[in-house]
């Protein structure tokens, strides 16, 4: 996870204080592993520069699902989801499904690309 562009936080005017929450599930939908981003306090840009490395089996990869999400943490308790992306057997779009496609070629080396937040 990279980086963030544009978020907004509409309930009060000023940039949210945003982390990344990446979850891998498996082909019937069950969590494998997850984790989360440190949290960035104002920024509407924020910079995350964190890597996360998940063990997957070769023959599993084909029938994995990794999903990312980006939350607005509003207070200690309440989070609210700002949108979120998902790659590999549960695809959310063609260009997801085409960096899944190109990260499983590339042979351990980084794949990196821009994605749109699909509305939660």
């Amino acid at each position: 996870v990279i980086k963030g562009s544009h978020f907004r936080n509409l309930a009060i005017n000023r940039p949210p204080d945003t982390y990344g929450k990446l979850c891998l599930r498996n082909n019937v939908g069950q969590e494998m592993s997850h984790c989360k981003t440190s949290i960035h306090r104002g920024q509407p840009n924020p910079v995350f520069k964190e890597t996360f490395i998940f063990q997957v089996a070769l023959f599993q990869l084909s029938d994995v699902t990794l999903m990312i999400s980006i939350y607005n943490r509003r207070s200690m308790k309440r989070k609210e989801m700002i949108g979120w992306i998902s790659m590999g057997q549960n695809s959310s779009g063609e260009e997801e499904q085409s960096h899944w496609q190109e990260m499983k070629e590339s042979k351990g080396t980084q794949v990196c690309r821009w994605h749109m937040l699909l509305e939660s």
